[in-house]
């Protein structure tokens, strides 16, 4: 279709016979009208009314007679008086009918376009067809507005195909309109090529709508033809609405600097076209450039209208020029501009993005006027500043006032439950989903699954994805993403495999695995997925890299995430952080200290999160002074204000190295209100360091924050069982089990052959191979006595005679699956497990006996970090 209609310009462009033969027919462009208060008619009614005076005298009685019908028929019209109008024709007979004049016809069609009257409109129509009166131009154009106007779009081009002619651009133009309104714009350039055809020649609202439409459909060819033979007319500089719809095409096409060459050209411009420029600018992502012209535009003396405001202000939210911003608010006020919903709506969204929440609710507060996108901007304002619980309040209150919610506002409500972790109003607003059918609308699933999942409930989430019947590559990627965050990854990578006789995975899909792979430490499967991702072509996407480093460093693998992140042509503050914070969980600190100042030598500022990476690989390698060093930089040099996790690096790095005294110190000085995550990292260190008193009033913190934490009840289970207090031990347990809490089994695991094997403390006879597993840790046992090893009976953290106590601790889980691993791969294959919890510090001794007797390498991830054992000696060098 594009392609036809640029064969028909590139013709047109040239001075052609099909031009000069239809010269003396067609009629001027700019003498057509679209809207129902003009008239199409060929004179007005003040002089058809003279000129008829002047006739009446030499009439006969009978033309009297129709002359008077005719004149009283207008008058009624004119009144808007269409029941009388159409009452004082509705006697005619056949004969009589046909003495009515085309022009009063016209009238009567206008009058019921305007005020909407189909069936006056389908009557006159009637009358007209059997009366016998040639349909002219002019009538067939009025038959044509009234069908149209009334919403009978396929009448109106019925009657338009009927019309013996087709000479004025009036219909053309409108039914163009029309089809373009409703994104037929197929249709819409198919009737201007045949227009064309015709020889009916196009008017300025002609050009205008077809540029429209060839924007719509992204045919920058085709316009340019468009454009050309404007210029050959020279049209677009005499008339102003041509101009303007050539910014408008260009514009939308993405072509701003073609748009500004147009608009240089233009010697008559008015407000729309400068107004155009400036929505342009800020459409296509050139923020400043639209300031720059509105600055212009201000200079040139060049009134400021509501739609130069709607327009420019975004402009200032983009580029976060908030004093801009409150200056065109004030001449908003001035103008008279802000009793406009339109403009403060834009009001709000400005403030709310320049990070002044409270203005943006000052305009909101005093919005005489609110629609459904007052309310969703508020909300987006609110959830930007990170005011969730407001803006979820928002919801309350618009359904208290029995406002009509649109999707996007109950989108925009739901992200901010999940931001928030908001669970419970999450689940009110799933309620409201449900009772107004929403429900199987995609793009609602797929927000209350994201909610359900940021909240940590994914039977919720997955009962929405199931009961979704339509549901596209976000639905999936939304479930898997949620599986691998709520540390549920061999449910993502379930999902995954599933998901694949479905969809094709993006690279979203393959960054969500990624990280399931990465959590069970499962090499084999994150390398099936590398291949995947090879074979997708993926690998030069920057998240998927990123996922494919964090992946290996994970599954113990750091030399293969170091090779990939080398790899990766454009690194980002995302791929310095992976690498250091892969390095911080190995224990290599020193390598993560060259890390970060690499990345600062190439001119990556580094954020808040790269400084958790960074204070967490000190923590886990002893560098107590450094951490300190650049936890002093973090706040001084960059003025990144410390977050909780920051706060809760230091007080590890300090417990870890024994300082508890002052770890203890720095938390009661914090200038933030310290978590559990804070009081646990000490208590912690209590255990590594066995203050048993200290450890008793930091446990009491962190009971008061998170009761229901069965891990920290553990914990300072574990240090009264390590200095045998088993009065206090028995005492702990016992108000465990009052609060009825639950402790969560050590468990391990280890990836052999693709297929994963589990190991439960205590549960070596659960495994086939149990017999073979106990006899290779009995001997293992018996070696290291001979050797001078002593196991660690403190460990077993059960008040009980030495032999039982040896027998538990060789029932740990870590120790189950090292011996399962080396019964069951080849000599020299490293030996890669996993465990849910901190390894306890027989199981490390132990481990590192096992490297020395057998040779071979073993890789073990706990709940802290990663431990190399090799040769009899650990990475960890007893940070851990």
């Amino acid at each position: 279709m594009a392609a036809a209609a640029a064969a028909h310009l590139a013709v047109a462009s040239r001075p052609s016979s099909l031009s000069r033969k239809n010269s003396d027919k067609t009629k001027n462009p700019g003498s057509s009208v679209f809207h129902s208060s003009q008239r199409i008619l060929l004179c007005t009614p003040s002089s058809s009314v003279s000129l008829r005076s002047a006739q009446i005298a030499a009439t006969s009685p009978i033309e009297e007679r129709r002359v008077d019908l005719d004149e009283q028929t207008q008058e009624l019209c004119q009144k808007g008086d269409l029941e009388l109008a159409m009452k004082s024709i509705s006697s005619l007979t056949h004969e009589n009918s046909s003495s009515l004049g085309a022009e009063t016809f016209c009238y009567l069609l206008q009058l019921c376009a305007e005020l909407r009257s189909l069936s006056h409109g389908k009557k006159l129509h009637s009358i007209i067809s059997s009366s016998g009166i040639a349909i002219d131009s002019e009538v067939g154009s009025q038959l044509v507005f009234m069908y149209v106007k009334c919403g009978e779009l396929g009448e109106g081009r019925r009657a338009f195909d009927r019309l013996p002619s087709r000479d004025h651009p009036f219909p053309w133009s409108l039914l163009m309109s029309k089809y373009a309104d409703i994104g037929e714009f197929d249709e819409s350039i198919s009737l201007f090529i045949k227009m064309w055809e015709s020889g009916t020649k196009p008017n300025s609202h002609t050009f205008s709508c077809i540029l429209k439409c060839l924007a719509a459909i992204g045919s920058i060819r085709l316009g340019m033809t468009v454009h050309g033979y404007l210029q050959k007319l020279d049209l677009f500089r005499r008339s102003v609405a041509v101009g303007n719809a050539i910014i408008a095409f260009y514009s939308k096409c993405s072509s701003m600097n073609v748009a500004r060459k147009v608009f240089d050209e233009m010697p008559l411009k008015d407000i729309v076209t400068w107004n155009s420029m400036i929505h342009g600018y800020v459409s296509n992502g050139f923020a400043k450039a639209a300031c720059e012209f509105f600055t212009e535009m201000w200079a040139s003396g060049m009134e400021i209208d509501l739609a130069t405001m709607v327009s420019v202000i975004p402009a200032c939210s983009k580029m976060g020029f908030l004093a801009e911003g409150q200056a065109l608010h004030g001449h908003s006020i001035k103008s008279g501009f802000v009793k406009e919903v339109s403009l403060n709506n834009t009001l709000v969204d400005m403030y709310s993005k320049c990070r002044n929440v409270d203005n943006a609710t000052q305009v909101f507060d005093k919005m005489g006027e609110k629609n459904i996108v007052s309310w969703t901007t508020m909300t987006s304002g609110f959830t930007i500043n990170g005011a969730y619980q407001k803006a979820i309040a928002l919801f309350e209150e618009m359904e208290a006032e029995g406002v009509e919610l649109d999707l996007h506002f109950i989108t925009s409500a739901l992200h901010c439950c999940a931001c928030s972790g908001s669970l419970n109003q999450g689940k009110h607003i799933h309620d409201y989903v449900v009772r107004n059918g929403l429900e199987s609308n995609v793009f609602v699933a797929n927000s209350l699954m994201d909610m359900y999942a940021k909240c940590g409930n994914m039977v919720d989430a997955r009962l929405v994805f199931d009961c979704t019947s339509i549901k596209d590559i976000i639905s999936w990627n939304t479930l898997i993403g949620g599986y691998s965050k709520n540390s549920l990854p061999n449910e993502a990578l379930a999902l995954f495999a599933k998901m694949q006789q479905h969809y094709k995975p993006n690279t979203i899909t393959m960054a969500c695995t990624l990280r399931a792979s990465a959590s069970l430490s499962a090499l084999d499967k994150g390398r099936e997925i590398h291949a995947h991702v090879v074979r997708s072509g993926y690998q030069e996407c920057s998240f998927v890299a990123n996922a494919l480093v964090d992946m290996y460093a994970k599954c113990g693998a750091l030399l293969l995430a170091r090779r990939l992140f080398e790899r990766i042509a454009v690194k980002d503050i995302f791929s310095w952080t992976v690498m250091i914070a892969g390095y911080g969980m190995h224990g290599h600190g020193r390598e993560a200290l060259a890390t970060f100042k690499e990345m600062r030598g190439k001119g990556i500022k580094p954020d808040g999160v790269s400084f958790i990476a960074l204070l967490y690989s000190c923590s886990h390698s002893g560098l107590v002074d450094e951490g300190w060093r650049f936890f002093n930089m973090m706040r001084n040099e960059f003025k990144i204000d410390p977050a909780v996790e920051h706060y809760a690096c230091m007080v590890d790095l300090l417990s870890r190295a024994g300082r508890l005294s002052k770890a203890f110190k720095f938390i009661e000085s914090m200038p933030i209100k310290p978590d559990a995550t804070v009081w646990g990292a000490l208590l912690c260190g209590c255990r590594s360091h066995r203050n048993v008193e200290l450890a008793e009033k930091v446990a009491e913190r962190v009971f008061e924050l998170e009761p229901e934490n069965t891990g920290y009840y553990i914990l300072l289970a574990n240090i009264y069982a390590e200095a045998e207090k088993w009065e206090a031990v028995k005492k702990l347990r016992q108000r465990i089990g009052f609060s009825g809490l639950k402790k969560n089994p050590g468990c391990s695991w280890i990836e052999i052959k693709s297929q994963v094997h589990i190991f439960v403390a205590g549960g070596k006879k659960s495994n086939l191979q149990s017999k073979e597993i106990e006899s290779f840790l009995d001997g293992a046992r018996r070696r290291m006595k001979e050797e001078g090893y002593a196991p660690r009976l403190r460990y077993a953290l059960i008040k009980a005679e030495d032999e039982v106590k040896e027998e538990a601790l060789c029932g740990h889980s870590e120790k189950l699956a090292i011996a399962f691993g080396i019964l069951n791969t080849s000599e020299g294959k490293p030996i890669r497990v996993a465990k849910n919890l901190r390894v306890c510090g027989d199981c490390h001794e132990v481990a590192k006996f096992i490297s020395y007797m057998t040779g071979r390498e073993i890789i073990l991830r706990d709940s802290n970090r990663f431990h190399h054992f090799q040769q009899g000696r650990c990475s960890c060098r007893g940070y851990w």
